[in-house]
């Protein structure tokens, strides 16, 4: 694994280890207080059935509408997107212009099942392979084999493949695989969004819940594909919480995207 920070790290070693792996591990990135609020937070988008209010307004937003609450607007949630360090790395990746793409958390017990190989890359309207979509996957409680491993499969993100072109092996090993079991709490792996992912299973008996919260940017220069229906809305409120403080002023931009298309719905959530 690839994690940061370490001795002798530099902005050239990083590049070059995202760039030729397609992810980084960013070892207890986020604080003790951001975690202790993110965590309740979590527990509430679960608890209250406001994930799945949010999911059947990507499922079905004719009938829905958009959600009565969006992630970014639970507070810790929004500091997160703009979190410093993280986005000082991501800036490192991408240089100094992203768009903020979506949001989703959840938390992951015992009946959760894996989820197969597959990538996250959404196109641009350049079709330029040369930008960037990067996800920021949060373990906010860490990560270990009890609660489910993340595999990632190093250089695969410059296959250009169907995002599925993996599923029939389902959360099968595979040759060159690198396994991500072993993340203190506030770890954060960064992932060039095509490279190929898995999520194992939670082992029988779980040592806690695994809270996740994922987080996507996509580099300037093109227009991206959204993949929620209320995505104007989602960045219109993250500009009127101003989410940015004024220093990233592209990061909720909607001249960024081109627009929702229905045959996208329910590719995330």
């Amino acid at each position: 694994m690839h994690a940061f920070p370490q001795e002798g790290d530099t902005v050239t070693t990083r590049r070059k280890q995202f760039a030729e792996s397609g992810y980084l591990v960013l070892s207890g990135l986020l604080p003790d207080p951001l975690l202790g609020s993110l965590l309740p937070e979590v527990d509430r988008w679960v608890d209250e059935g406001l994930r799945d209010r949010s999911i059947a307004a990507c499922l079905a937003p004719d009938v829905h509408g958009p959600p009565p609450l969006l992630e970014l607007e639970l507070p810790a949630h929004g500091r997160l997107l703009t979190h410093e360090p993280l986005m000082e790395v991501l800036s490192e990746l991408m240089g100094p212009s992203f768009v903020f793409h979506h949001l989703h958390s959840d938390r992951h017990g015992a009946a959760t099942t894996g989820k197969p190989w597959h990538h996250d890359h959404e196109p641009n309207d350049r079709e330029d392979p040369d930008l960037l979509m990067v996800h920021a996957l949060h373990y906010l409680g860490g990560l270990d084999r009890t609660v489910g491993s993340l595999a990632v499969l190093p250089g695969s993100h410059r296959e250009h493949a169907d995002k599925t072109a993996r599923a029939h092996l389902g959360t099968a090993e595979l040759p060159g695989e690198v396994v991500i079991d072993s993340l203190p709490p506030g770890s954060t792996v960064l992932m060039n969004s095509a490279l190929f992912h898995a999520r194992r299973p939670a082992g029988p008996d779980p040592s806690r819940p695994r809270y996740f919260v994922d987080a996507s940017y996509c580099q300037a220069g093109a227009r991206w594909r959204p993949v929620k229906p209320y995505w104007r809305y989602m960045l219109s409120r993250a500009r009127e919480l101003d989410l940015g403080g004024g220093r990233w002023p592209e990061l909720f931009s909607a001249r960024h995207f081109t627009e929702y298309a229905a045959a996208e719905r329910g590719a995330t959530a």
